[in-house]
C-alpha cells in the first residue's frame, strides 16, 4: 500500500511539472490578433467602456488570453465606474508589478508570460481593500463556475437632496451590490446635471440601489434613507434648495409602496412632518461619471447628509 501510495504521488509531481511547463512553453500560447497584440504586446490600453468584460459579473475565473494561467475571481470584481474591468485581489502570485515607462504609474503584468494587463493603483477607497487593478478586457479569457448559484438582486430608488450624500451612506452597507447616482422623476429625457439644477426638468437627484434581499431587506433600505436625511423639508436638504432636492421615495413594487408608506406612518406617529413623496419608479437617467461615487472619489465626507436616530 504505501509503495502504491508513494507512486501516485509521484504521478501527480510529474503532471503538476508538466503543466507547468506547458503554460511556460510559448509553443502552447494562444495566437493573438493585432488588436490583442497591441495591448498586451506593445503595452497599449483599449479604449474605456469598450471591453465586453467592463459591466460583466458572472462567476468563474479570468484567466491570461495569452498563456491561460489564472488571474482573477470574480468575487474580487466590482464596479469602478472607470471603463474597465476592476479587481480588488488578483489569485496569489498571478500577478506581477512593474514601474511604468511613464515612470508615475504601476504596471501589470501576468506572472507566467508577462502579458500586459493594465495599472494597479492603491488609496482610492473604493473597496475595503483599498486597491484597483484596472484590466484591460482584451487581456482576459473567462472561464464560468460549471454550478453557480443564481443571486436574485432588486433595486431600490431613494431622492433625499444632494445625491453625493445619498449614496455615501449606502455604498458599505453589507447586501448593497451596487449604486449609482442619477436622475429620474420629471419630463426630459436624459438629462445632463446643469439641466437638473438650472431649468425646470422635474427630476429629483437620486440614488439607484441595486442589492440582494437574502442579505439585506428593503425595509433596512428605507429606514437608512430616513435617518440620513430630513424628511420634513420640502424641495431642499440643508443648504441645497430646489425641487431636485426633494424628497421622494421611488418604489418598483407594491411591497416597497407597502413598505415605504408604513415607515413614512410611524414617523408620523412620532411627531414628524413627513414631506417624503411615494411614487412609482419611472426612467432612472445615470449621472455623469464625474458624480458616481463622488466621496469615495474624493476622500471626502458629505456636508449636507448624517446618520440621526428616527425610528
Amino acid at each position: 500500500m504505501q509503495k502504491i501510495f508513494k507512486f501516485i504521488t509521484l504521478l501527480l509531481f510529474i503532471s503538476i511539472q508538466i503543466n507547468a511547463q506547458n503554460m511556460n512553453d510559448k509553443s502552447t500560447w494562444n495566437k493573438l490578433n493585432d488588436f490583442e497584440k497591441y495591448v498586451i504586446v506593445n503595452k497599449g490600453t483599449e479604449r474605456p467602456g469598450t471591453g465586453k468584460f467592463d459591466a460583466f459579473f458572472e462567476d468563474g475565473t479570468y484567466t491570461c488570453k495569452r498563456c491561460n494561467a489564472p488571474l482573477y475571481k470574480s468575487t474580487d470584481k466590482f464596479d469602478a465606474h472607470c471603463g474597465w474591468p476592476a479587481f480588488d485581489d488578483e489569485i496569489e502570485g498571478a500577478v506581477k508589478r512593474k514601474t511604468d515607462a511613464d515612470g508615475r504609474r504601476t504596471e501589470i503584468l501576468c506572472a507566467n508570460c508577462d502579458a500586459h494587463l493594465g495599472h494597479v493603483f492603491e488609496g482610492e477607497r473604493i473597496t475595503d481593500k483599498n486597491v484597483r487593478h484596472c484590466v484591460n478586457s482584451v487581456s482576459l479569457n473567462f472561464t464560468p463556475e460549471e454550478e453557480k448559484a443564481v443571486v436574485k438582486t432588486e433595486e431600490a430608488i431613494f431622492a433625499g437632496g444632494c445625491f453625493w450624500g445619498v449614496e455615501y451612506f449606502f455604498t458599505e452597507l453589507d447586501g448593497v451590490l451596487a449604486t449609482s447616482v442619477g436622475y429620474t422623476g420629471g419630463a426630459k429625457n436624459n438629462p445632463t446635471y446643469k439641466e437638473v439644477c438650472y431649468t425646470d426638468t422635474g427630476h429629483a437627484e437620486a440614488l439607484k440601489v441595486t442589492y440582494d434581499p437574502s442579505k439585506v431587506s428593503y425595509e433596512e433600505l428605507a429606514r437608512l434613507f430616513f435617518e440620513i436625511h430630513d424628511p420634513t423639508q420640502v424641495d431642499r436638504q440643508g443648504p441645497d434648495v430646489g425641487k431636485q432636492y426633494r424628497s421622494e421615495i421611488f418604489y418598483t413594487s407594491a411591497t416597497q409602496k407597502e413598505v415605504a408608506n408604513k415607515l413614512i406612518g410611524e414617523l408620523k406617529g412620532k411627531g414628524f412632518k413627513v414631506a417624503t413623496q411615494v411614487t412609482k419608479a419611472d426612467t432612472f437617467w445615470d449621472a455623469e461619471e464625474y458624480h458616481q461615487k463622488y466621496y469615495i472619489k474624493h476622500k471626502k465626507e458629505p456636508y449636507c447628509h448624517v446618520k440621526i436616530e428616527r425610528f
